[in-house]
């Protein structure tokens, strides 16, 4: 029996096109129990991570709207509320999809340690948030935000995207993985926070989630970590029209891709470089994926599969 982290992607609830009603989200935690439920039928123990971008970006949008009427909740905060309903959702889908575990399912706000020497914090660049207009942005820097343009289309709010050092719920997690239960944890990268003063703080910033999905690999000392994202393949050449899809790739040669440019720090990038992480750690096998592809891959008959060079 293996041990799988699985890693759904920023679009995991709300897919583009979609404005991200309970409805739709619904939906598609419906769409992906379908495809969790295929890993867990054939025996896998499994621990589920997310994305939570669009829900995250949403809730703000509706804090910017009503600031002058409600207190503006700080980022850290505003992820912790997107991770529990998120978690909500995949957990009420999965009840439905798998009649025979409904009693092991469970969906866990997560804390992840941070630096703050890390030097991200020194130059925010994630833009979170809405557009902001003059008056927006007198009030954003008056609370100590930092703002700046976002691709020339406007002024949002800027954060940090630091690396994460820990899990707080680490020994929880492996616990309840231990003993049979299908955990999701780590949404949107997991609630940033720091020991300060012999208290937790939170903090402001945005953990890139499939670094957090490796931290919480290890930690439960997964055999695989497989990334479902909006395509079956990675490929080279993206979006030109030497594009062609890649099914397998050792770590010396994803990171001799990574360091020609070949993927874009926003989307694969980090994956690749999660995948690395990986399997340096000792993993088995990542695969990279879609969600319609999972159970095949992870048979050896879809997506992309990367391991160590010397494997």
């Amino acid at each position: 029996m293996s041990t799988i982290v699985l890693a759904l992607g920023g679009n995991a609830l709300i897919r583009p096109g979609e404005s991200g009603t309970a409805a739709e989200q619904a939906a598609n935690a419906t769409r992906l129990a379908t495809a969790l439920g295929e890993v867990v039928i054939d025996g896998h123990r499994v621990v589920v991570t997310h994305g939570n971008g669009p829900q995250v970006g949403n809730l703000a949008v509706q804090q910017h709207a009503g600031r002058h009427s409600v207190p503006v909740m700080p980022l850290n905060l505003v992820g912790a509320m997107t991770q529990g309903y998120m978690g909500s959702l995949i957990i009420r889908a999965l009840w439905e999809q798998l009649p025979g575990c409904r009693d092991q399912l469970v969906a866990l706000v997560t804390h992840v340690f941070v630096d703050l020497d890390d030097e991200v914090f020194s130059h925010p660049t994630k833009p979170i948030g809405p557009f902001l207009d003059d008056e927006a942005i007198n009030e954003a820097r008056a609370r100590g935000w930092t703002v700046g343009e976002d691709s020339g289309r406007g002024h949002r709010r800027l954060v940090a995207s630091p690396r994460p050092s820990g899990v707080l719920e680490a020994a929880a997690i492996k616990s309840l993985v231990d003993n049979g239960y299908l955990v999701v944890a780590g949404g949107g990268g997991g609630v940033p926070i720091t020991l300060d003063g012999g208290g937790l703080q939170g903090v402001d910033a945005v953990i890139d989630k499939d670094r957090v999905a490796v931290t919480i690999a290890r930690e439960v000392k997964a055999d695989v970590l497989a990334m479902v994202t909006g395509v079956e393949h990675v490929f080279l050449g993206f979006g030109t029209v030497n594009e062609r899809p890649v099914h397998h790739m050792t770590t010396v040669e994803a990171a001799r891709y990574l360091a020609s440019g070949e993927f874009a720090d926003g989307s694969m990038g980090p994956k690749v470089e999660s995948a690395i992480e990986f399997l340096d750690d000792g993993g088995d096998y990542v695969i990279i994926t879609s969600s319609d592809h999972l159970g095949a891959a992870l048979r050896g008959d879809a997506g992309t599969r990367l391991v160590r060079s010397n494997a």
